[in-house]
């Protein structure tokens, strides 16, 4: 044996000996926790609901729990910011928010587990309350894991910490999806005969399920202070400050959200006169969100002027990260980076919208959609996200991220193939198989490669914009893949996702260009 294949082989059994580091068992457990809450307000919730003998259109009223997931980066700046009285003192920074978002979740699902949607009234007006409190604080969550991830362990371990992640994150889902379901079942609820008591405990069982993430908690260390790490003032704030602080973002938090539904029926309105063009919805829509988030920019903007806050404070919370990584990167650079970060999960997330309709209009069943797609198919998710921590480990970064954009795209047109032969388990597995294992080496590579953008000192509010970034186009794009395939059918649609991911190769390539062709793990740095 030489001495480079001696040596690449012993980099290889290092790398998957960090399969068992006590970072990335850490991020096992804590995934699990960030897991659980989102099918509770989703899937899980909508079943219950119909159950229920809700009408289908007030289901969409809890919509609103999804906003926390998709404007967290607006509040992350408060989190890396602001200490929690006493916890900050006894468990430190990251700790401290960890513990209250998860007790914060408990409150919200055991909240929801005390009402019957049934019994009419206000119930539903108060369990969709109770949602968007659990939505809120599982993004909360979700936002100090990942500074928590990201402060924790050095950048060598960062890929396989998030593969870690996405693992329990996957098991959370499965636990408060087909879980949930089997124990509602198993109470005796059905579609047929609707039992409060049963989904009451199903939702406690899940509430409790928490607690691992409690116990992991407690358990873990603080990250230590590193190089870089804190903000760049030494000033120090009262009380008073950070409460004012708090005040102005709830006041730009209402701006946005009265902004954005007291405008929503003009909006609709124009869209009509469109004709209801996919097009011209898409365009009004990105004008609408616009819009909002100018109105709440603009109040936030107006009170600090006012005096309403210290100025020195809010520049350093809300203006500072966004400064420092231009900054850092150049602005040609760094706007290129952001075009990355927005459009590379676009092939997957689009596809993901409708994949559950398309099964059944291709005939599946739903035991048979279970059994492939929400148990095989995480399975295979799951050994993927493996692969891609793996993987981001040994190669250049950008040559995984490159492998799994190109994989993301080309894996959507086996499900041309399915639409064409339809009711094929055989063609369905193939497919499953091929989407999810590049959806998890794509997305634990993109993981760690995000998470080596941002700077330690400003880890939370950087990574919450990236993520946030990550979905936001492909979801709103995603929300009109039924009038696509209305227009041009399964086998169109698919193409498309498919053909929308080719930019992405474009950017990554650009990327590379711009940060060198060695850029690898160990040469990033925040």
């Amino acid at each position: 044996m030489t001495e480079t294949t001696a040596s690449t082989a012993r980099s290889w059994r290092e790398s998957l000996r960090t399969f068992w580091h006590p970072s990335v068992i850490t991020m096992l457990f804590l995934g699990f926790s960030a897991g659980i809450p989102l099918l509770l307000i989703f899937s899980s919730l909508s079943l219950w609901l119909g159950e229920a003998g809700v009408e289908r259109k007030a289901v969409t009223f809890f919509s609103w729990a999804a906003l926390g997931y998709s404007f967290k980066f607006v509040w992350a700046p408060l989190i890396d910011r602001l200490p929690v009285p006493v916890l900050t003192r006894l468990l430190g920074r990251r700790r401290a928010w960890m513990l209250v978002s998860q007790a914060f979740i408990i409150l919200g699902i055991v909240l929801m587990a005390m009402v019957d949607p049934a019994a009419g009234g206000g119930s539903l007006t108060f369990m969709a309350l109770a949602a968007v409190l659990l939505g809120f604080s599982s993004a909360t969550q979700d936002i100090v894991i990942d500074a928590y991830r990201i402060e924790a362990a050095e950048v060598r371990l960062q890929a396989m910490m998030t593969s870690g992640y996405i693992a329990g994150y996957r098991v959370g889902m499965v636990v408060a999806g087909a879980g949930a379901l089997f124990l509602a079942a198993s109470f005796g609820s059905t579609k047929e005969a609707y039992v409060y008591n049963a989904w009451q405990w199903t939702y406690l069982l899940m509430a409790a399920t928490i607690l691992v993430g409690v116990v992991t908690t407690l358990l873990i260390a603080e990250p230590a202070p590193r190089q870089g790490g804190g903000h760049s003032s030494s000033a120090t704030y009262s009380g008073m400050d950070y409460a004012r602080l708090v005040l102005v973002f709830a006041c730009a938090a209402a701006g946005f959200v009265g902004t954005f539904f007291f405008s929503s029926n003009a909006f609709g309105s124009m869209n009509e006169a469109l004709g209801d063009s996919v097009l011209g919805a898409f365009l009004l829509e990105t004008v609408h969100f616009v819009l909002a988030i100018g109105v709440a920019v603009l109040l936030g903007w107006q009170l600090v002027k006012l005096g309403a806050v210290n100025q020195v404070m809010a520049r350093e919370t809300w203006v500072e990260p966004v400064a420092d990584f231009f900054q850092r990167y150049g602005g040609q650079t760094a706007l290129l980076l952001l075009a990355l970060i927005g459009l590379y999960r676009i092939s997957d997330v689009v596809l993901g919208v409708i994949s559950n309709v398309f099964y059944q209009d291709m005939g599946f069943s739903k035991p048979e959609i279970a059994t492939a797609v929400k148990t095989f198919g995480v399975i295979v998710s799951i050994v993927g996200s493996f692969l891609g921590g793996l993987l981001a480990t040994q190669f250049n970064v950008l040559r995984v991220l490159m492998l799994g954009a190109v994989l993301s795209a080309a894996t959507n047109l086996l499900f041309v193939w399915l639409a064409y032969v339809g009711h094929d388990l055989t063609v369905m597995y193939i497919a499953v198989t091929a989407d999810n294992l590049a959806a998890g080496l794509a997305s634990a590579a993109f993981v760690a490669f995000i998470s080596s953008l941002t700077s330690i000192s400003f880890t939370a509010v950087q990574y919450a914009i990236f993520s946030s970034l990550m979905t936001l186009l492909p979801k709103v794009l995603g929300g009109y893949s039924g009038t696509i395939v209305d227009s041009i059918g399964y086998p169109g649609f698919f193409t498309f996702t498919a053909l929308i991911g080719l930019p992405v190769l474009w950017l990554v390539w650009l990327t590379s260009r711009k940060l060198k062709t060695d850029y690898s793990p160990s040469a990033i740095s925040g």
